[in-house]
């Protein structure tokens, strides 16, 4: 393999339809950055550990979610700390880093931003990486397309059942 397209940094997007709410409704559930847990599949935990929820510099501990733990064995809990760098709420986007963590990222920022369409809209979700030795980048984007999408799912029915 070419040494250079090894070092390379791993970039994709993965997006997903709205299909019962206006972004407007979805991103609330965004912005309570401490609030991951409530919707992504496999997040047993997520809490704030340093600064106020939602506001940049705040720092999130999540666990439990289905990405393999590439430092140890494999019957540990996947973890990570994540850093909120910005928050927009007029554009409704907001990027976090992961500062650290037992499942191999490195260099790793996100970017999630919700933009209207045709009185719905789209979620899109940014990931920016190094490469992880052992996986292969399409592997990781379906994990993140299926997560997504699960969670807008998750989203969008806690919207309807509390109108």
């Amino acid at each position: 393999m070419d040494q250079n397209l090894s070092q390379q940094k791993w970039e994709a997007k993965v997006s997903t339809r709205l299909e019962k709410a206006r972004p407007d409704q979805i991103w609330p559930f965004f912005e309570d950055f401490f609030g991951l847990h409530k919707w992504f599949p496999n997040l047993t935990t997520c809490h704030g550990i340093h600064g106020a929820n939602g506001e940049p510099g705040c720092i999130r501990y999540c666990s439990g979610f289905g990405l393999k733990n590439t430092n140890e064995s494999s019957s540990s809990l996947s973890w990570s700390k994540e850093r909120l760098v910005a928050l927009d709420r007029v554009q409704m986007t907001l990027t976090y880093e992961m500062v650290d963590c037992n499942i191999g990222f490195r260099s790793y920022v996100s970017t999630i931003k919700l933009v209207p369409r045709d009185g719905g809209g789209v979620v899109e979700w940014c990931i920016s990486l190094d490469p992880v030795p052992g996986w292969k980048l399409q592997d990781l984007v379906a994990k993140y397309q299926v997560g997504l999408q699960l969670m807008v799912e998750k989203m969008e029915s806690a919207i309807f059942e509390s109108s």
